[in-house]
């Protein structure tokens, strides 16, 4: 697989070890540290993002960058000297859909820099070996290619009855050293394992409160998807591949985006044999199933003889609504849409953005509002999706208009002043961007 991995993304020593990874897939890496050099370092720096949260430290990518070859120098001799010491987390909370919140780890920058050159070496081993229906925080695979990938699944017929899963808290879950065992299969470097040790036993400062957890990787760092993934491929992906798939009747298919899975099988009986283990097999690696968000549903075409007053079955996955649906010549296939409650949070979301920015010059709102719908149509313009588009977009005018009239009492702004206006600065129209049928 390392075409995923070229010599445009990779440095020629982390080539070496992807190839070698992939030629020797028990192989075991005893050197690695010497990679997390300066040149290593300053691609980190150059892959941050200029706008990332501040953490405890307060040193934003621009002021770091203003001495950022003596910087470099500086990390790099702590971290050979194994001087480096990882600073507190910055915890901060961020709104659910529930009305919870998500709570998200923000590093100190150099804490950053460090991790995502760590990820670097560990994903030049570790793409090697995770499975094809593993798509989330992986080169070259998006959340358009696991719905794609969905959809292939179901007209093959291994999607007729689907086990909607859901882990609760897995970033917080995750066993440290349960997850320092399966690194130890491939890195036998200890001075590298050490070094993720201090990324993963690090404080965390929430508000004025400090505390040290034991368990769990920081969800929002830079590192803690690929560990993640290194996490569930060994105590999910290997399991169903090796073990489960081969004990079924029917076909069968499982497809996870990071911590957010779903199987699909031919058979109900495999089903419900799958789902009678599955949290036991989690169980083992400190993982739970939440008891409301997992279910077993049928997801075949519906028929007279099925599901006698009621509709088709429905399941979410990555922010879309999938269920059965005709095409206009009668055939059966899958359709997915917007899910309702993230439809309505992005209309949301706009009216309020118009609400605080109505005194701001029409040409930066516009600019401000275009850049928004188009990463929503870019995510959410998939096949069979253009209503929901359609309805945002919509929206959107209404709430432009109605913040833009409230801006004066002496001006009011008609309709047809809004439609002119519209014409000089035109908002994206909904289309699709992604084909999944048929791909």
């Amino acid at each position: 697989m390392t075409d995923a991995l070229t010599s445009e993304t990779m440095s020629p020593e982390l080539l070496k070890v992807a190839e070698r990874a992939q030629r020797e897939p028990t192989g075991r890496f005893h050197a690695l540290a010497h990679l997390l050099d300066v040149p290593a370092l300053e691609r980190a720096y150059h892959r941050l993002r200029k706008e990332a949260a501040v953490g405890v430290d307060g040193i934003t990518k621009e002021q770091y960058g203003q001495d950022l070859e003596r910087n470099l120098q500086d990390l790099h001799e702590r971290l050979r000297s194994q001087r480096y010491r990882h600073q507190p987390i910055r915890r901060v909370h961020i709104p659910k859909e529930q009305g919870t919140t998500r709570p998200i780890g923000v590093s100190a920058f150099e804490d950053t820099l460090v991790q995502d050159a760590l990820r670097a070496v560990l994903q030049a081993i570790y793409e090697q070996d995770v499975l094809p229906c593993s798509y989330g925080f992986r080169p070259n695979r998006s959340a358009h290619d696991a719905v794609c990938a969905l959809d292939r699944a179901v007209h093959r017929g291994e999607g007729r009855w689907i086990l909607e899963a859901d882990i609760q808290s897995f970033f917080d879950s995750v066993d440290r050293t349960t997850l320092g065992e399966m690194l130890r299969v491939r890195v036998a470097d200890g001075a590298l394992r050490r070094l993720i040790g201090k990324c993963l036993h690090v404080g965390v400062l929430d508000g004025a409160e400090y505390s040290e957890p034991e368990v769990g990787t920081a969800q929002g760092s830079v590192l803690s998807p690929l560990l993640g993934n290194v996490y569930l491929h060994y105590g999910l992906d290997l399991w169903f591949a090796q073990v489960v798939k081969g004990r079924l009747r029917g076909k069968a298919m499982l497809l996870r985006y990071a911590d957010d899975f779903l199987i699909g099988f031919e058979r109900r009986e495999d089903a419900e044999r799958v789902m009678g283990v599955l949290g036991k097999r989690l169980g083992r690696f400190g993982l739970t199933l939440h008891p409301d968000k997992t279910r077993l549903l049928d997801f075949r075409r519906p028929a007279a003889h099925q599901r006698a007053g009621k509709g088709p079955a429905t399941f979410e996955f990555l922010g879309f609504t999938f269920y059965m649906g005709r095409t206009r010549a009668g055939r059966w296939m899958m359709w997915c849409k917007t899910r309702r409650v993230r439809l309505r949070r992005a209309i949301q979301a706009v009216a309020d953005w118009c609400r605080r920015h109505r005194h701001w010059p029409v040409r930066m709102q516009h600019a401000a509002l275009t850049r928004r719908l188009r990463g929503h149509v870019n995510y959410f313009g998939v096949s069979g999706n253009f209503r929901s588009l359609q309805l945002l977009v919509e929206e959107t005018k209404k709430a432009w208009l109605k913040w833009l009239r409230r801006r004066s009492n002496r001006t009011r702004l008609t309709s047809e002043r809004f439609t002119a206006l519209l014409v000089r600065f035109p908002l994206p129209r909904p289309r699709i961007t992604v084909r999944i049928w048929g791909s």
